[in-house]
This record gives structure tokens, sequence and C-alpha cells, in this order.
């Protein structure tokens, strides 16, 4: 298969559904891990398609949704003090403790939405006479460009421009979840875009420690139904392994050149989770011949601490052990246009695929 369109085929979906009807026996709960698979599942209806005995549940592969509302007030707290902050798209949404970043721009800050944190190290050298921070949030996929972005400023001298980190990894989660006294998951579809950075030789350990199957997958219809139709195999025959459905994107040893570039910029450290807590070794911290450009060390605002909202159960839908529509603000006090939390508003967030796809089909 050469082409996207063969991975949206029909006939071929329905074709590898039916193999697993007839592959199952018994009831398994298989967690996929990022958003986009969530996506992918519910906006093409394969969560209504799939056996009764096969139980998609939710993971916390969504890096806007976890990352916490304290990150989000300390960028809103740059923005009311003059400085230029710049954002992916998908963060400006998403609720602070008092208000988001797209309403604080609304009352006078200076935010720029961008599609690459190298646009920002031009707006840094644009401005030298203001300070310009990127808000540097993502899994394993955005740290190569975020780690680039420093490595230019380093190299062009710049004193104004500095990073917001909220990097999350995913390895770290899918451990911290199994760890959960609550955990039922029986399989992992793993996340695409991660291990295309990064390979997937990390989840060796896990697969073996829990004695888990781990299936890393693609997007697209055909992609996710091959990818549980391998999980399916491995937990009716009773083993436990790494397999990669999406090996026209992920190799083994993943992207070296964009791994070499993290490397050299961040180490791993300990991270908070929206909804979670805090996660030992579960993301990227800056290293210390770099922290110049840490915006949390440089404007003194790492002290900033902020509760998640109560009414939210974020954490219980990132954790897998709730679905959307069992939160009781789901469509009422909590939507798109006014979301209680990150997974209403983000477009990989598993309450909007709910809220816009839910009782869509392929």
């Amino acid at each position: 298969m050469k082409y996207l369109s063969e991975y949206r085929d029909y006939d071929e979906t329905r074709r590898v559904l039916d193999l697993i009807d007839k592959t199952v026996t018994k009831t398994w709960n298989i967690m996929e891990v990022c958003g986009g698979q969530t996506h992918g599942l519910v906006r093409n209806g394969i969560i209504d398609l799939l056996p009764d005995k096969v139980r998609m549940i939710h993971g916390p592969g969504c890096p806007v949704c976890v990352t916490p509302v304290n990150l989000i007030d300390k960028a809103i707290e740059l923005l009311e003090n003059g400085v230029i902050v710049c954002s992916f798209g998908d963060m400006i949404r998403v609720p602070g403790s008092k208000k988001s970043l797209l309403e604080a721009k609304a009352l006078g800050g200076d935010l720029r939405i961008l599609y690459s944190p190298l646009e920002a190290v031009n707006i840094a050298k644009q401005n030298l006479d203001r300070e310009v921070v990127f808000f540097a949030v993502g899994f394993e996929t955005t740290a190569p460009a975020n780690a680039l972005s420093v490595l230019h400023a380093s190299r062009n001298g710049l004193k104004n421009y500095s990073i917001l980190v909220s990097h999350v990894l995913v390895p770290p989660a899918m451990e911290a979840i199994l760890d959960d006294g609550f955990c039922n998951i029986d399989a992992f579809l793993g996340a695409g875009h991660v291990s295309a950075i990064m390979g997937y030789t990390d989840y060796h350990p896990l697969a073996e420690k829990y004695r888990i199957p781990i299936v890393i997958t693609g997007f697209e219809p055909l992609d996710l139904v091959q990818g549980i139709l391998m999980a399916v195999k491995q937990l009716e025959e009773g083993i436990h392994v790494v397999e990669n459905q999406y090996s026209r994107v992920v190799k083994k040893e993943g992207n070296i050149k964009a791994r070499e570039v993290i490397e050299t910029v961040f180490e791993i450290g300990d991270r908070e989770w929206r909804g979670i807590g805090n996660i030992p070794n579960s993301g990227y911290c800056l290293k210390q011949g770099f922290q110049e450009y840490d915006a949390e060390l440089k404007f003194g605002i790492d002290h900033i601490k902020i509760p998640e909202d109560p009414a939210c159960i974020a954490g219980l839908v990132l954790k897998g052990i709730k679905k959307p529509k069992e939160c009781s603000e789901f469509g009422k006090r909590c939507t798109p246009n006014n979301p209680l939390g990150a997974p209403m508003v983000s477009s990989e967030g598993a309450c909007a695929a709910y809220y816009h796809f839910a009782g869509a089909t392929i």
C-alpha cells in the first residue's frame, strides 16, 4: 500500500473489523495512547463497529490536555507583563485558572500564533528590545523543533528569547497508568507520531515487565483496526511483544538526527501532568548549559502553582478510568465554547472527540 487513500478504504476496513470479530473470544480493554488515535476511532465510528468484547480506553496522549493549569497561568503572567508570547494555535483556548491565552490576548496581551518555534526566534531577532517566549508544549514529537529553536537563539547570541517548557514523555505515562490501582488495561496502541521520532525500543521493557502487548499504530481507519487486530491476536495467544503496524513511518531506531537535537538541549526530569499529578522522569527540562533560555527561571515564575478545577474529571478521562460522557458536566457547563478542562477544547482531546463526532460512522 502506497497511498493515504488506501488506508481509508471502507471495504478493507470492514474486512479487518470482521477478522477482529472472528478472532476475539474474551473481553479485552485496549488503550489507544494518542489523542489523534482517539479522534480517528470516534470520528470514523470505529468505536461503535468493534465487537462488544473489544473495549477501547482513551489514554493521556494529548499534549494540550496534559499541560497543567499553572503552565497556562505562567504564560498569561508573561503576557500581562509585556512579554511577546508565541504559541501553537491549539493552546490558546485551553482554560487557565481565570482565563485562557486567547482571553488574555483580547485584554491587550501580545500573543503570536505560530506554526513553528523557529518563527519565534525570528520575532526575537526583529524585536531586540522585547522579550519573546515560545510556549514549548508537546510530547517527544515537537521536542526537536523546540530544541532547535534554542540552538538557533544560542548561535545568534539572542538574549531576549526563551521557552516555557511543558514537554512530557509517553513511556513513563504508560507505566504510571499500569501502576495505578484502578488500571484495567490489557494492551496498548502506541502513539505513531512519538515513535516516528523516538523509535520503539523504549517500549520493550514495559511489554516485558507488565506482560502487556504494545502495537505502534497510525491514525487512519485501516491503521487503527489493523493495530487493534494485532493486539487482539497477541492477547488471545497469550503473548506480549512490541509490534509496529505503522512501519511506513516508524523505524525501530526512530529519527536519529531529531533525537540528537533533543539530547543536546534537553535532559529528562520530573513533570506535572494536568489531572494526573507529578510523574517522575516523565518530561524534558533544559540542560544546565541552556538554562538561560528557561522562561520559568528567567522571569521568576516557577513558584506559580494552581489547583485543578474540582468539577473537571479530566484526570480520570486521561487515565482511562472514565469516558467523557460519564462526566456530569459534559455538554452542559463544559462545551468547546466554554470548557472546564483541556480535553474538551483540544483538537486531540477525548471530550472534544465525543462532543463533535459521537455517533459518526465510516
